[in-house]
């Protein structure tokens, strides 16, 4: 699987994720591990659904080239295992968003795939006649 199809699922998943997000928060900004969970696993608040939103909608829009979807797949890679690593220094994000619960594995997982992804992309050579 390449790089921008990697983007592209990522993108159009987060999107989805998003959108569900919106749809269990109902607005709330509470960003504890009560707050409202995805699954009854995940919590999310708004600034925590529109984060899933522009990592998705940059997923996409990256998806459309090699150079893009690779910078894509390396920085979101980078940014979840960050957020895996401070899900268990402060569960809350600061008060912002809640990080801990099961979001700290699934950041992780997350992470180590799109920067493995990210980082050992090769670009495809052209078929030549």
């Amino acid at each position: 699987m390449t790089v921008q199809r990697v983007a592209q699922i990522f993108g159009w998943v987060f999107v989805l994720i998003a959108v569900w997000g919106f749809f269990v928060t109902g607005g709330s900004m509470e960003a504890g591990m009560d707050a409202p969970a995805i699954l009854g696993l995940f919590p999310v608040n708004v600034l925590h659904n529109l984060a899933h939103l522009i990592l998705g909608i940059w997923g996409i829009v990256a998806s459309r080239s090699f150079g893009s979807a690779r910078s894509y797949a390396q920085i979101a890679g980078i940014l979840y295992l960050v957020l895996a690593v401070l899900g268990f220094v402060d569960p809350t994000g600061f008060g912002l968003i809640p990080l801990g619960g099961g979001d700290i594995a699934l950041h992780a997982v997350l992470g180590l795939i799109l920067a493995g992804v990210g980082f050992t992309a090769k670009q495809g050579r052209a078929a030549t006649a």
